[in-house]
């Protein structure tokens, strides 16, 4: 078939360890046969963000709010050990939080549902979308380590030089504080995607945090919250037979793991980060997860949830086969193929996209899957493939769908 055009490009980010592998096998035996791809590519694989004092994560994401869309592999964020390994310049923050303040909005992830993976928790019958508040807290703490005895303090200094204090903590000895932040006009767009989110896909909202512990800075987030649906949101939601709901996070835990799912799950950005795991992992695997970064200007970031499989990649530089998984990588590119093709009214790129998803479900679905999904199926007779061989059966399964 002659190659399908693309009108406009996309940013395309490069990332690490085996699932930069993924990547490669991906565009070369998936993509590139079919598509005339058109990126704007960037390297942000840690030992060029090195080289360039982490300047590509900025440029590539100053790109995206140029072209609109872009798509990420799965990045290093170095620890110690990492700073060894790859003789660091220093420990940069971790990539996909520096784009996520550069383009603001909300990440939302949810589950690929295919037949055969059941969800380890029995009541869940439909996906459970986490929805990610994607700045500030945790991802631009600053942090302290405490030698000795003495008094610290949050101190805010007005532009006219007036202080206000709170103290922290009286230290007697040796410890650690941190420093989180967050901007109302900030959450406002997290409220604002997630209302928006939760109408347009018509499922309930529900959002947790914990005001009766964080009396201030959980309490803005309540209270912004529930303005915005009280003032803008709840006719819509009225309209369209859906509910808002706020619960503490641990009861929102609870809930959802007693719940048939079908709703959107609303989390601050540490809970969304470690929520959308759970969620990932209880309804099959990790990598059968999708995650899409939307700004309320109108940028959108596709990326695989998962971490750069470590693991395998050392296995991988061994000579040794790995089974790893590439959805969530397949499921970044035609998510971020498919948005591009409804931007620019391309029907057949927008075909396409979906037809390589259907590829990856059938092909799992027909017993053909890599070992992290052999070890949970419920397919009889299921055949784990190595990584490449894996993708080479969502390509045979490809072409002959198109």
């Amino acid at each position: 078939m002659e190659k399908i055009k693309m009108i406009r490009p996309i940013v395309e980010m490069d990332g690490d360890e085996m699932t930069r592998i993924i990547w490669r096998l991906v565009k070369d035996k998936l993509l590139l046969p079919y598509v005339e791809l058109d990126t704007k590519y960037y390297d942000l694989g840690l030992k060029h963000r090195n080289e360039t004092d982490d300047q590509v994560t900025i440029d590539a994401a100053n790109a995206t709010k140029e072209y609109t869309v872009a798509v990420k592999c799965a990045t290093i964020t170095p620890n110690a050990a990492r700073m060894d390994e790859y003789n660091l310049k220093k420990m940069y923050k971790s990539p996909n939080g520096t784009i996520r303040a550069i383009l603001d909005g909300t990440v939302f992830r949810a589950p690929i549902i295919v037949n055969g993976i059941e969800p380890n928790v029995k009541t869940w019958k439909k996906p459970i979308t986490i929805a990610r508040h994607a700045y500030g807290d945790l991802y631009k703490a600053v942090e302290m380590k405490i030698d000795g005895p003495g008094k610290c303090e949050l101190v805010y200094t007005t532009p006219d030089g007036k202080e206000s204090r709170e103290l922290i903590c009286e230290f007697e000895g040796p410890g650690v504080v941190q420093g989180q932040h967050n901007f109302n006009k900030s959450i406002e767009s997290f409220a604002k995607s997630c209302f928006t989110y939760a109408i347009d896909t018509k499922q309930d909202l529900w959002f947790g945090a914990k005001d009766t512990i964080s009396k201030k800075y959980d309490r803005v987030f309540k209270e912004i919250f529930e303005n915005l649906y009280e003032n803008e949101f709840k006719d819509a939601f009225n309209k369209a037979g859906i509910e808002f709901s706020y619960k503490l996070i641990d009861d929102a835990v609870a809930r959802v793991m007693r719940s048939s799912g079908g709703f959107i799950w609303a989390c601050k950005n540490y809970d969304g980060d470690v929520m959308s795991d759970m969620i990932a992992a209880a309804f099959g695997a990790m990598p059968m997860m999708t995650s899409v970064l939307v700004s309320p200007n109108g940028y959108y970031e596709y990326e695989a949830a998962h971490g750069t499989v470590q693991r395998h990649y050392y296995k991988h530089l061994k000579g040794e086969e790995t089974s790893s998984n590439p959805i969530a990588t397949i499921f970044a590119w035609t998510g971020a193929l498919r948005k591009n093709a409804e931007l620019t009214d391309n029907t057949l790129l927008k075909k396409f996209a979906d037809t390589l998803e259907m590829a990856c479900i059938k092909t799992i679905e027909s017993g053909l899957m890599t070992g992290d999904l052999v070890s949970i199926t419920t397919i009889e007779g299921a055949k784990k493939l190595n990584t490449e061989e894996f993708i080479d059966a969502i390509a045979n399964k490809l072409s002959s769908l198109l």
